[in-house]
């Protein structure tokens, strides 16, 4: 048998759920299968959508009251309803009416985001590319600049080690460099 588990969320504490309770409870959901975060959705960790992922099963259908009350951005979104797929889960947005994994439709309608949020990665990566080669054309690596011998903080890195009068935390605690600068220095 089919069960309706609902999720709904808000940004804010002071931020009223009951609209999308109501609308969850009137597509089929019980009260105590309505999983809630009140959190910024651009938070990884959100214990409400955590519940309710690790409550869904297959044949279980996830239902919203809308597409961005789920994910954090267009990826993760693809990403959570790829894995409800896998696991044999449907996902259903009750306002956004075309997005019905449960219909083929609405199928159709998801991937065709799935293949947009491909397409953004894609051309992120590709622009990505194309600024680094404009860089190098013009003389431009990236990375950190090297740092020279005659640095102060190597220097004085150097000299405080050699002494012996300090811890290396100490030395890092002071010079306000990291264990791994720290060691970097000494070779230099």
């Amino acid at each position: 048998m089919t069960r309706l588990i609902g999720y709904a969320r808000v940004s804010r504490e002071e931020q009223e759920l009951q609209l999308q309770l109501d609308a969850l409870e009137k597509e089929g959901c019980t009260k105590n299968k309505i999983f809630i975060d009140k959190i910024s959705g651009a938070k990884t960790n959100r214990p409400g959508l955590d519940d309710c992922l690790s409550e869904l099963k297959e044949g279980d259908t996830l239902i919203v009251w809308r597409i961005d009350r789920l994910g954090r951005s267009m990826q993760h979104l693809v990403s959570l309803i790829e894995n409800l797929r896998t696991r044999g889960i449907s996902f259903k947005s009750i306002c956004d009416g075309a997005i019905d994994t449960t219909t083929a439709s609405g199928e159709l309608i998801f991937n065709i985001f799935s293949s947009l949020a491909q397409f953004e990665r894609r051309l992120i990566q590709e622009r990505t590319r194309a600024g680094l080669e404009a860089a190098r054309a013009r003389g431009r690596n990236g990375g950190r600049k090297k740092i020279e011998n005659n640095n102060p903080k190597v220097l004085m890195a150097k000299k405080m080690h050699k002494n012996h009068g300090m811890s290396i935390a100490d030395i890092c605690k002071t010079l306000k460099i990291s264990r791994a600068s720290f060691y970097r220095y000494l070779s230099i």
